[in-house]
This record gives structure tokens, sequence and C-alpha cells, in this order.
């Protein structure tokens, strides 16, 4: 089941997949958590939180009308490679959608990158570093 949750649901497995568990739940706070227009999903399997991502109003680059940012989009190492993911993001897509946002865009590590380009989203800029973290590449997809 898909719900919108708070950011203090999120921040334990935020920190289990994201930072190695190497940060107090309070160290994996993003500043864009309590920015108006943003929201946090969670996946959950039996009552259990699966899946999470945030997203917050920001634009990107050159691209025109609303967009909005991805952050923090991850996936307990139970449950990864069962489209969990896929349908949360897709979810999220949909709910902006219906706000009217015009682009969805993300800093997707490296190793992502295939999840992102299968839902259709595309890269549009060159690798960079994301110092403690590693690769990145900017992603973008347009859904109005």
């Amino acid at each position: 089941m898909i719900k919108f949750i708070s950011v203090e649901e999120l921040l334990p497995l935020r920190n289990t997949v994201l930072r190695d568990g190497k940060l107090t739940p309070n160290e994996c706070r993003f500043p864009t958590d309590k920015l108006d227009g943003n929201f946090h999903l969670g996946y959950f399997i039996k009552g259990e939180l699966a899946s999470i991502a945030s997203f917050h109003p920001q634009s990107y680059a050159q691209f025109k009308g609303d967009g909005y940012q991805i952050r923090g989009m991850a996936t307990s190492e139970k449950y990864r490679g069962q489209g969990i993911g896929t349908k949360l993001l897709n979810f999220g897509l949909v709910y902006l959608r219906e706000q009217r946002a015009d682009y969805v865009w993300c800093n997707a590590r490296k190793r992502a990158l295939r999840f992102y380009q299968d839902i259709g989203f595309e890269i549009v800029s060159p690798e960079f570093d994301i110092p403690g973290i590693g690769p990145h590449h900017a992603m973008y997809v347009k859904i109005s």
C-alpha cells in the first residue's frame, strides 16, 4: 500500500539505504524536507515500510514550467527487484500530473540510472560526484 507519510517516518530507511546506517536519523534530513508543496511517499508491505521517496517543488536548468525534484528514493534491500520502487515513483508522477506539475527531475546515483530510464527519465547532465555519496547524473521526465 502506498501512502503519504511524514519525514520522521522515512528517516530510518533513508539512513539505512542511502547512508549505510552511518548517521543519526536527524542527520538524514534534507533542507527541502519541510518546504511548502513538499510531500513524502511510503510503500508498505504488511505494515513494514519497504520504499520511500520525497518530492519537492524545484525547477531545473532550462526546463520551463513547474518542476519537482525527487530526493531520497530508497527501497529496503529485502524488497529490491520486486517493482516496488517503480510503483512508488509512478504513484508520485501521477499525483504530480494531477497537481499540474510539468516535469520531475532527480540527481540519480550512477547505479540507479537504468531504474529511472525504464520509467522514462532521460539523462540531462554530465556525470558529477556528490562527495561522500558518489557519481550521479541529473535526470528528467516530462509529465504534462
